[in-house]
């Protein structure tokens, strides 16, 4: 994966989220976001996958030119796993990933199936397949979520902290799911707030403040940072 990003700013209303950000990475399979809240790391998850638009700069994210590319079109190459569950509470697990693409990727049916249930045996989902939604947990649903963006296999899956409202136990559920993806040479984004997740899963660490890039590298920067900055905050985060 290669992200370039450009000088960029983001304002909601009149306040400034994103201050001047600039970046180049290459060569990197998963890169973690982190930092406190209210860093703008959402908001620059949100930008990656032109959710959102930025006021002032530019981005390239694998050679797409974000302000020139037809959104469709992109969204048909990434997949996108929000904060909140997003599947159809009344359709089944199984139908919520084969909507997706006989409706947007005009997949048949029969192929439509196929890589559904081929996807949800890999992630060990099977036995919820004929479920609705509206009867997973809170980690099923995620877990869900994420085979759904799979199946379109896309060049880079975006995540914004997908275990933000689970407890422990289903936060484990939904880690080993994208550990998988690891496994499985899958490009990805994460914004998270699990610290020992980030050095397991992510070859890069991306960390924010006040709407920053304060220090960015390899994850043995979470070892050994050079800012003030990332060591306070990661001394805040062992501490609890």
């Amino acid at each position: 994966m290669e992200l370039k990003i450009n000088n960029i700013t983001r304002y909601y209303d009149d306040k400034l989220i994103l201050d001047h950000i600039n970046a180049h990475i290459v060569d990197k399979e998963a890169i973690a976001i982190i930092g406190p809240s209210g860093a703008g790391k959402s908001t620059l998850l949100r930008l990656l996958s032109k959710i959102e638009e930025p006021d002032e700069g530019s981005i390239c994210v694998n050679n797409n030119h974000l302000n020139e590319i037809d959104p469709g079109e992109y969204y048909k190459s990434i997949g996108f796993v929000f904060q909140a569950h997003t599947l159809f509470p009344h359709l089944t697990v199984l139908r919520n990933i084969t909507l997706v693409l006989e409706q947007v990727h005009n997949y048949s049916k029969t192929k439509a199936n196929e890589i559904a249930i081929t996807l949800l045996r890999h992630f060990e989902l099977e036995d919820h397949m004929e479920k609705r939604a509206s009867q997973l947990s809170g980690g099923q649903s995620q877990r869900v979520s994420i085979v759904r963006s799979l199946a379109i296999t896309p060049e880079v899956l975006f995540l914004d902290e997908p275990t933000s409202a689970l407890d422990p136990v289903l936060t484990q559920e939904v880690l080993n799911t994208i550990l998988k993806l690891r496994e499985d040479n899958t490009d990805f984004v994460i914004v998270t707030h699990e610290i020992a997740f980030a050095k397991k899963a992510a070859d890069y660490i991306i960390y924010m403040q006040d709407g920053r890039i304060v220090e960015m590298g390899d994850v043995t920067i979470l070892d050994n940072p050079e800012t003030e900055e990332l060591k306070n905050y990661l001394s805040n985060v062992f501490m609890w």
